[in-house]
């Protein structure tokens, strides 16, 4: 077969690409500043080295790292666009039914250990994140550790990638094919799915995966302790990926489906090197509890070459010690929870600027259509009577302004202040008529649905004190139209989230960037088992989250969008509150800092950043 000998050549040019780049010097760093550092304040730890896992999905600093770390197609930046890197490759649809798209990557792109990046690398994040190869009826809760939450070993015969499922590739179901140019691979997707030129992206090296499942040298005998996989066995491993895939074998996915799921995340100990194999523009360089090391990755050669040499991603959770760290310049950017008094504190400190703003995390309550605690909302009357007595500007007034004087309502589920179309679906879309609450119309609605003192019981997080503050102001202003709104916060609260039985409305945030431009169909389709977590259904809105997520359009995804906002808010579906707000502290000490208000915040653009000219010398 062709796919074989493409596979063997590259075991010939590898070592030539390493060559070359030793010649070279490694790569053309020019941007970069010898001797420069900055050190990021983080909260939470780095648990997994695999960002796309449940384990490794758990932790947002996993997937700063593997953003950092790592290379894709395209990459969203801080106005709700995407920025295509064709340094890395390219993406393209080259069919339309079914939808076929070939990724394909460029030329001389390589992994840290000089092992080039290869289709190989592709299919094995196609693998692990479609589930298209897994064992029917498998239940992955079984083998998830209590005490851990890392997915434990499985048994002979069964595979299951524990990959993530709603970005895309779960639709692409057939197994995709390698291109003759031994750069390529075209994936089939059994329908259109709007993020395809983010759905696939390599995300841990094949050679290192394979050579663990299926206990293969990368390095020759005596040589094990080489930087860099001698580049034949590293085109044979990946020739054995492909064998496996392409066959169906059961007992080698089941291997590479245990080393994939596991094998990355952190126990304690440091990691193997081969584990820190990097394609991005900084790799792993080592890892310690509170702090994770970032070096520029010498063989990275796409077009986000960084500055800054080294970059420290430091935890601090507490906000007296992050004053300090900015005062004795251990610190240079942070992200804190937005709190006034630590923003006072923050700006007080000599050469640091402080900036609140906003991301894309919003905070909504949303009401149980079906198998709700007292079942009251069954009657569209009483959701709109109950959201008719929903403080939502006394909350933003009391809650969120004190940490961000601007601050304002969010009068849309599916767009962002900032994005294209927002201003226009609010416009039209009925949120006016929630801006206050209209205690007259609430009495009238419960007396034409013939409701007398009904009971909504909202779940929440007790352990925040911003939305224990948010259901007393419901609490108390439901009252005045005769709701008896009772509390059924608990500590366990994302796990009884679309549970039946438990609660009526819940009051939480969701961060629907994470899924991508797919994220409507996975929270508002009537058979979404991805994040429908409010059982709503409502043929019309189906149509218009398939008219949204089928088009490439942006216009056309845009009008579809303003009109799912307005039947949202027509079928009372809940309410939006407010995007949830963000504090930044930037020392200059560094320049060309900005946020985003996308996953990635203010690590979005770090190659970007530049060593500044700081106007006083830090205290400590």
């Amino acid at each position: 077969m062709e796919r074989v000998s493409i596979l063997r050549v590259l075991a010939g040019t590898a070592a030539v690409a390493v060559a070359a780049a030793a010649l070279a010097g490694c790569t053309d760093q020019n941007r970069v500043v010898d001797g420069s550092r900055a050190t990021v304040a983080v909260s939470g730890s780095l648990t997994s080295l695999n960002a796309n896992s449940s384990y490794g999905r758990a932790s947002a600093l996993n997937a700063d790292v593997a953003y950092l770390t790592g290379s894709a197609f395209a990459y969203p930046d801080s106005e709700y666009g995407l920025v295509e890197d064709e340094s890395f490759g390219t993406a393209e649809i080259t069919a339309e039914d079914p939808l076929t798209v070939r990724y394909t990557i460029a030329k001389g792109v390589t992994w840290s250990d000089g092992v080039p990046v290869t289709p190989a690398d592709l299919l094995l994040a196609w693998a692990a994140n479609s589930g298209a190869l897994d064992s029917e009826d498998v239940e992955p809760e079984a083998y998830v550790d209590s005490g851990t939450g890392r997915f434990g070993e499985l048994p002979e015969g069964v595979v299951y990638f524990d990959g993530a499922r709603g970005r895309g590739l779960e639709l692409a179901t057939q197994t995709p094919q390698l291109g003759d140019d031994g750069r390529s691979l075209f994936v089939h997707y059994d329908a259109f799915t709007p993020g395809w030129r983010t759905a696939l992206a390599p995300g841990l090296p094949a050679h290192v995966v394979v050579a663990r499942a299926f206990d293969l040298p990368l390095r020759d005998a005596g040589d094990e302790t080489a930087p860099d996989a001698d580049p034949s066995l590293a085109a044979a491993a990946q020739e054995a990926l492909v064998e496996a895939i392409e066959d169906a074998d059961t007992a080698a996915l089941t291997a590479l489906a245990n080393v994939w799921n596991g094998a990355y995340d952190l126990t304690g100990a440091a990691p193997d090197p081969d584990l820190l194999v990097a394609s991005g523009p900084y790799r792993v360089e080592t890892v310690t509890d509170g702090s994770v090391t970032l070096g520029v990755n010498p063989r990275y050669r796409g077009s986000r070459a960084p500055a800054i040499e080294t970059l420290v991603l430091a935890t601090v959770e507490d906000p007296a010690e992050l004053v300090r760290a900015f005062q004795e310049g251990r610190v240079d950017i942070a992200s804190p929870e937005p709190d006034a008094e630590l923003a006072s504190h923050l700006a007080d400190v000599e050469g640091v600027t402080v900036t609140a703003g906003t991301e894309a995390t919003f905070e909504h309550i949303d009401l149980q259509f079906s198998g709700s605690k007292s079942g009251v909302f069954d009657d569209a009357r009483v959701r709109e009577a109950f959201l008719r007595v929903v403080p939502r500007q006394q909350i933003v007034d009391e809650l969120v302004q004190p940490v961000q004087a601007d601050a304002a309502l969010l009068d849309s589920f599916v767009l962002r202040p900032g994005a294209p179309g927002y201003e226009d679906a609010v416009a039209e879309n009925g949120s006016d008529g929630y801006r206050s609450t209209d205690v007259d119309a609430a009495v009238e609605l419960l007396a034409e649905a013939g409701s007398t003192s009904p009971e909504v019981c909202i779940l929440y997080d007790p352990a925040d004190p911003r939305r224990v503050a948010a259901f007393e102001l419901i609490q108390t202003s439901a009252a005045r139209a005769g709701f008896r709104v009772t509390d059924c916060s608990r500590a366990d609260w994302t796990a009884m989230l679309g549970v039946a039985g438990a609660y009526d409305a819940a009051l939480f945030a969701w961060d629907t960037t994470r899924l991508g431009p797919s994220a409507v169909a996975a929270v508002f389709r009537s058979d979404s088992a991805v994040a429908n977590l409010n059982h709503f259904s409502d043929p019309a809105v189906d149509e218009l989250v398939d008219r949204a997520t089928g088009s490439d359009d942006a216009d056309e995804q845009t009008a579809a969008l303003r009109e799912l906002d307005a039947a949202l808010w027509d079928a009372a579906y809940g309410l939006p509150l407010f995007a949830h707000p963000t504090l930044t502290a930037v020392s200059d000490r560094l320049t060309g800092v900005t946020r985003s208000p996308l996953a990635r915040g203010v690590l979005w653009n770090a190659w970007e950043w530049e060593p500044g000219e700081p106007a006083a010398t830090p205290s400590g």
